[in-house]
């Protein structure tokens, strides 16, 4: 019996050994990640550490970015966010520096918001650097359409090629679920050949171009949108063609091959009418005829009805 004590105690000794000697190496390992933290947001407890690697959280994500939230003076971020952040599948290290960007810009933008758009699949730090330094967009986008200019047509038929350049800042209250650039560059394009086609004369827009960009301002095409208009710039106009004498063209050519047609259907009917009058004096004629031939019947049945004698000389 003894000797089975003494087998039971130098088996928990090992285990324990062993058991110790991997929590002195998990120690060991994380030792220098709870030195930097501890000296960074104070005081947290080091079990935590192994606990996350568990969870299959990085710890040395998490506390990277603690201690870059901190150092920003975002004392509000707590290591409970960045743990559900990572578990639903989030970029902290993205989420946190656009907290940072924004904490600096006096940009209100809290933790559940940046989390939610980086979540819907939207980079919130290029977001909130384009809020701080709004971006430029060509109108319209030759990448996706092919168009070099916007073709639109003023009241006096002459055609004006236009091109835009649209400055947007992004709008984090509406980012996640507002519309997107394209749904922009198709709006601002829209309501340039519609401001164009109100102008009386071409010569008003290469005057001033201006009204263009005042009258698509005043439309707020950044409704329900994801960014924000700041400005509308005209980069270049041109005179296209004289879209109004060309309908006119069109229209007089169309006009003249109408006329055509009705001289041809006219001249179609004149023609049947002639062939009917002749076709009428041959049949006259041929009435005519057997009449004539009634003549010589008519006397000769007057001969033998004795009325009709003939002259004694």
């Amino acid at each position: 019996m003894p000797d089975l004590v003494k087998i039971g105690l130098t088996a928990l000794a090992i285990f324990g050994g062993i058991f110790g000697l991997i929590l002195v190496i998990a120690c060991l390992s994380y030792i220098k990640l709870f030195i930097r933290a501890f000296y960074s947001i104070g005081f947290f407890n080091p079990v935590s550490l192994p606990v996350m690697r568990l969870k299959n959280i990085p710890p040395a994500q998490i506390i990277d970015s603690l201690i870059m939230a901190y150092q920003a003076g975002l004392t509000d971020v707590s290591r409970g966010q960045l743990e559900a952040h990572v578990l639903a599948g989030g970029n902290i290290v993205q989420v946190v520096r656009a907290l940072i960007v924004a904490h600096r810009a006096n940009i209100d933008l809290d933790w559940n918001t940046a989390a939610a758009i980086d979540l819907a699949g939207r980079n919130v730090l290029e977001a909130v650097k384009t809020s701080v330094d709004p971006k430029v967009i060509d109108c319209p986008d030759v990448r996706s359409t092919g168009r070099q200019t916007l073709d639109g047509v003023a009241k006096d038929g002459i055609q004006l090629k236009a091109k835009a350049r649209v400055t947007v800042r992004t709008n984090l209250a509406q980012l996640v679920g507002g519309a997107t650039e394209e749904t922009v560059i198709a709006r601002v394009g829209e309501g340039i050949v519609s401001a164009i086609g109100s102008c009386e004369s071409h010569k008003h827009v290469l005057a001033n171009p201006m009204l263009i960009a005042k009258a698509v301002l005043d439309k707020g095409l950044d409704s329900q949108t994801a960014y924000e208009i700041v400005s509308i710039d005209i980069a270049d106009i041109d005179v296209g063609m004289n879209v109004g004498a060309r309908l006119q063209a069109d229209q007089a050519e169309a006009d003249m091959r109408i006329a055509r047609a009705k001289a041809e259907e006219r001249r179609a009917r004149a023609v049947a009418a002639e062939q009917e009058m002749k076709a009428l004096v041959v049949e006259n004629q041929a009435k005519v005829v057997l009449a004539e031939a009634q003549i010589p019947l008519a006397m000769a049945d007057a001969y033998r009805k004795g009325g009709l004698r003939a002259k004694q000389v």
